[in-house]
């Protein structure tokens, strides 16, 4: 199984190629379509690395993905400017999945 990056910049695909991890990079709605469409036809493709930018512009496109298909993984990753999400972001949605508050 391989990794593979879809990113919004250069900076983010570049140190992936350094640790060996092929990618592609887009910008527009329709660019990122075509991104997945080519991930999720190669079987070979275990773990797609997503940066977070698409969750946030794009979350109707990349929910559909996540929801409707059991293979390959989709894992959000943060960009060379840092990460979106809150510092508490894994305990508000542990406690948001299982309705407990920890």
């Amino acid at each position: 199984m391989n990794m593979y990056l879809i990113s919004d910049n250069v900076d983010s695909w570049t140190g992936m190629k350094l640790a060996g991890v092929d990618g592609v990079v887009v910008h527009e709605k329709e660019e990122l379509k075509q991104a997945l469409d080519k991930v999720l036809a190669d079987k070979e493709i275990g773990i797609v690395l997503l940066t977070e930018k698409f969750g946030r512009d794009f979350p109707d496109l990349i929910n559909d993905v996540r929801l409707n298909h059991a293979h390959p993984l989709f894992v959000e990753i943060p960009d060379r400017h840092g990460t979106g999400r809150k510092p508490d972001f894994i305990t508000a949605y542990v406690n948001e999945a299982i309705g407990l508050k920890l």
